[in-house]
Parts: structure tokens; sequence; C-alpha cells
């Protein structure tokens, strides 16, 4: 299916001022800002008892908590993958990790406030529907029993599902549970892609389940896609994509795929000429925006989209939204807590990162010990400058005075080395600087991580194989 080049000029012409020669000279390695610092600066001098005595400090501040699980477990390895995953057909490893969960819990528990409400609660993976229906009931019992699990209409609970492990019955039993937000990984419906990323998903699974969570009434549903697979082109995702919005989901993430295969070894199995040329990637990622904005799509930033009614567009219209480790959400802000291998903690002014090589999570839980292996302690700098890369990516605009009355300082003149970073930007038309704000123009909503990155005191001079490509 090819997109109409009329409905393509229409929709891209005013919303992005579509520029291919800046989308080249700007596509560079940079983070992607779930966290800032980000965890290329981590130390491995933060240990356990630092992360101890940041949950304590963290009871004075009274914030809500927010629960990250982390369910390492796949049945099939995804060619693509990035992620810390445990690829297993074997359901017999779950029991002795939902009993090192619950005993990382209960190490937790003592130095945390648990009056404090879970307003939000995220399973991710790897594929939390490996887990059996049983398992799921057993692993959201202990986390009620631990930290005492919300049941208020404005809770957040969410759950990444792959369709080729869950089902109807699956869905009835995450809402018997409390879960009212769901996130589908499709990636991609051709089939020869799919091959050759190793996740056969017929599109028929994908649309029984969107049918029943929209039946049971789930606050919101996600799409998780992926543009720059092999043997993806314009068209082909395209036609995907037309699939994926007569779905109607109430969110959409369109993800960069960044082939690393020097660092993530299940990458080695995709053939490099089988990826898609950067032109065709920068044709793909323009085909899906001028399609997303036809179909009512509004672009949030940072590959994610979402319908006008949605509460992340309502958030970021009324300046509210927040960006955090599991993207961006329309909640206050939170102290996360982080469980399982590889899972990220963030409360207050502390990053701190559980082992992730699962056999160091567990024989520092078998001691009886928080399997703390790293973190960071943010200095004021770091503070700053995190709430002025976070505005940026939620607002697509940074108030310098607002900032200022913050943090109780001159911002202008204290992020004066960023502001001079911005000059070549704001030259190429990315971003605007008035009246101490620095908006980023419509070209500059696609490359706002570099944008972001002018603000950030850490990055290394070469960004390098941490980070992934903006474009």
């Amino acid at each position: 299916m090819s997109v109409p080049a009329m409905s393509l000029h229409r929709a891209m012409a005013d919303p992005f001022a579509w520029d291919e020669s800046l989308l080249h000279r700007y596509d560079t390695l940079g983070p992607r800002y779930t966290s800032y610092p980000t965890a290329a600066s981590f130390s491995d001098d933060f240990g356990t008892l630092a992360y101890q005595d940041t949950l304590a400090r963290s009871n004075a501040n009274g914030r809500p908590l927010s629960l990250y699980v982390h369910l390492p477990f796949c049945r099939k390895g995804c060619h693509y993958c990035a992620c810390h995953k445990v690829s297993t057909k074997s359901t017999r490893v779950v029991e002795p990790y939902l009993s090192r969960l619950d005993r990382e819990m209960v190490l937790i528990k003592p130095h945390l406030d648990t009056r404090r409400e879970v307003a939000q609660l995220h399973w991710g993976g790897g594929t939390p529907t490996f887990l059996g229906l049983d398992q799921m009931s057993d692993l959201f019992d202990r986390l009620d029993a631990r930290f005492g699990l919300s049941s208020a209409r404005e809770r957040d609970y969410a759950i990444e599902i792959d369709p080729r492990e869950a089902d109807v019955f699956t869905l009835r039993h995450l809402q018997a549970l409390g879960f009212n937000r769901l996130s589908l990984g499709v990636q991609d419906l051709d089939p020869r892609v799919q091959r050759a990323v190793n996740r056969v998903q017929p599109r028929i699974l994908t649309e029984v389940l969107l049918d029943e969570a929209d039946r049971l009434g789930f606050r919101s549903l996600n799409i998780d896609l992926i543009y720059g697979l092999p043997l993806q082109t314009r068209d082909s995702f395209a036609a995907t994509l037309e699939q994926v919005i007569a779905m109607a989901p109430a969110r959409l993430s369109i993800f960069n795929y960044v082939h690393m295969p020097e660092r993530f070894a299940a990458q080695h199995r995709i053939r490099a000429e089988d990826l898609p040329s950067q032109e065709e990637k920068l044709a793909i990622l323009r085909a899906t925006l001028a399609m997303l904005t036809e179909a009512g799509y509004v672009h949030i930033g940072m590959e994610h989209f979402a319908r006008a009614s949605d509460s992340l567009v309502i958030a970021q219209r009324e300046g509210t939204l927040q960006y955090n480790l599991q993207g961006y959400s329309s909640h206050a802000r939170c102290d996360q807590v982080g469980l399982g291998v590889s899972a990220i903690s963030c409360i207050d002014d502390v990053y701190a990162q559980n082992h992730t090589r699962l056999a160091d999570y567990e024989a520092a839980l078998d001691n009886s010990c928080l399997p703390t292996a790293r973190g960071i302690r943010l200095t004021f700098d770091d503070r700053v400058r995190r709430h002025a890369i976070e505005r940026l990516v939620c607002d697509m605009a940074l108030d310098l005075d607002a900032l200022s009355e913050t943090f109780g300082i001159d911002a202008p003149r204290y992020l004066a080395d960023s502001l001079a970073r911005l000059e070549s930007l704001q030259r190429d038309g990315l971003v605007s600087i008035e009246s101490n704000r620095v908006v980023a123009k419509p070209i500059g909503r696609l490359l706002i991580r570099h944008i972001a990155m002018a603000f950030d005191a850490r990055l290394p001079p070469q960004p390098g194989g941490h980070y992934s490509r903006i474009a």
C-alpha cells in the first residue's frame, strides 16, 4: 500500500515542516533520557547501604509510590531485542524468581513507609505474560501484602503483553487483579519481517485481544511498533500502520530500531544487508507521521502518539506531563521502586539499579542482601538539568523563568553553556529562544532528543555505543 502523495503533503507540510537534510545532519547517537543522568553515569560505588538510606529518606516527602517489576522470561528471543531477558521454554524457572522477588520486597519494606499510596504499577520484561494465571495472582498478592496496592479509580496499573502469550482469559484475569492499562508488543504485521526477527505473530492475535480489552473497559491500550527492521519498506510499514490504525488503540509507540550487534548478541542474527537504508527509514518515518496525523493521533514526542482525548495529550496541554523510566505519564511524580533483575529505582535525587545478571541478582538475595549493583545520587546541577530536560521532552518547550523560580537560580546565566550550544540549532530552525523560553519548532519536535542533549553536562564529546540514533 502506498501513502497517497497528496495525503502525505497535507499531513506533513504544516505539522512538522519536514526537512530531510536536517534530519540527516542531526541523525546522531544520543540518550533517550528516561533518566538524567543516564545509566551510563551510574557508579558501582553506589551500593546497598546507600539505597537503604535513600528509601528511608524518601519517607519524609510523602510522595506516592510507583512499583516497577521486571519479569525477564521469554519463550522465544526476538532478534532485535535490547532488553535484559532470559529465553527459556521452561516455566519452572518462574517459581524461584517469584520467591526472590518476594525476598527483595521483604528486605525493602523495613526502610519504606508502605502507608504511601501505590499510585502506579508496571510489569515489564521480557514477557510478563510468560507467567501462568496462578503465578500472576501470586505475584500480585505478594505485592499487595508487602506494599498495599491501590483500588482507586485513578491508579495507573499497566502490564506489557505479548499477544502470542495471552488470550481473552488472560485479559479477564488481569482486569480482576486490578490492571487497567495494557501495552501490546506488535512491532510489525508483515509476515516477512516477522520471520526475519523471529517473532511470527498473526494479526488476529492482536485484534482478538484489543477487542476483548475494549469490551472489558481497560482504560488505555497501547501498541508498540518498530521501524527500521529487516525487510521493511515505506510501503510495507504503511500497510502495517493502516491495519493498526483500524484497530484504534488509544496510544502508539513507534520505536526506531538501532542495529548494535556488538552490544546485543541477539542482533547478530539480523543480516545488515536486510536492513532498510537511512533514506528508507526516513521515508518510513515521514509516512508514519502523515498517516497518524490524518488518523487523529497527536505526536506527544519521543516516538509516542496518542488520541486527542487521551490523558497524555491532556496532561501535555496542561503542562503536567511527566517522563520517567517507563516513558510518558499523566500522573504526578512518584518515588519509583524497581524490583527484579536489572530494575532501576528512581527515588527523589537517586537512581539505583539492580544486578543485570540473573545469577548475581539471585546470589545477593540468597545472602539476604538487597541486589543493588550501582547507582547515583544527583548533584544540584544534575537536578536542574534533569528538570530542564524533562520539561523539554514533555512540553516541547522550556520556561527559563519558571526554572529560575523552582531552583532559586538565574537560569539563563546558570545554563549559559547549554543556551550557547543551542545557537546552531536555532540557526537551523530546530528551536527558537524568545522571552526566556526555549521552544522546539515543528522539525525540532522530531529531534527533541538533540535539543535536550544541549542541557546534558555529562554527555561525552563523542556519544558512543551506550546510545541509540535520534532519527
